[in-house]
C-alpha cells in the first residue's frame, strides 16, 4: 500500500487514538478506505444532510463546532460535535434495518459518544424543531474530556 503525503491519518507510525480519531485499533489500510469513503460522502451529501449542515457549520448552533462524515472506529458518522461527544445521524431510505442501527448506536455509545437520530422527513419539514432539539441536547451534555496524548508524569503539570 502506498500512502500519500496528504493522507497522514493512515500512516502506520501514528499512535492509536491520538489526534482526530486516528487509530481506533484499525489497520492503516482500513482507515484509508474509511477516510476515502467519508471524503466521497462529504462531497456528495444527501439533501437533508445539506440542509442540516447549513445550520451546523461554522459553529452556528450555540457556538458548537461540528465535523461532517467523521470516522469513529469502523463507522462513518453523519455529524460529530467533538466538544460534547454528540453524534447526529440523519436516517433516511438507506436505514432499513433498525437492529443494525441499534447495534451501531450501541457501539458508538460504548466509545463514550451520545447518538441522536433524526429522520430525513424531520430535517426537510421541521428543521427549526430539529435544531432546537439538538441545541437542548448539546446544552444538557457535559464537555467531553479526552486524555492528553502526552500526559505529564504523576503530580506534574496543570490541574485539569
Amino acid at each position: 500500500m502506498t500512502l500519500s503525503a496528504r493522507n497522514t491519518s493512515a500512516r502506520t507510525n501514528s499512535p492509536p487514538l491520538q489526534g482526530r480519531g486516528r487509530g481506533w485499533g484499525l489497520s492503516a489500510a482500513r482507515l484509508d478506505v474509511l477516510n476515502t469513503h467519508a471524503r466521497t460522502m462529504r462531497n456528495q451529501p444527501t439533501e437533508p444532510e445539506k440542509r442540516l449542515w447549513q445550520v451546523l457549520k461554522g459553529a452556528q448552533l450555540g457556538g458548537y463546532k461540528f465535523r461532517r462524515q467523521a470516522v469513529i472506529g469502523n463507522a462513518i458518522t453523519d455529524f460529530l460535535c467533538p466538544q460534547k461527544g454528540l453524534i447526529i445521524e440523519v436516517d433516511g431510505d438507506t436505514h432499513t434495518d433498525p437492529a443494525a442501527d441499534a447495534q451501531r448506536t450501541k457501539q458508538l455509545e460504548a466509545r463514550g459518544f451520545q447518538v441522536v437520530r433524526v429522520t430525513n422527513r424531520d430535517v426537510m419539514q421541521n428543521l427549526e424543531g430539529v435544531w432546537r432539539m439538538l441545541l437542548d441536547v448539546l446544552e444538557g451534555l457535559p464537555d467531553r474530556r479526552s486524555p492528553h496524548p502526552n500526559p505529564s508524569p504523576e503530580g506534574k503539570g496543570l490541574e485539569g
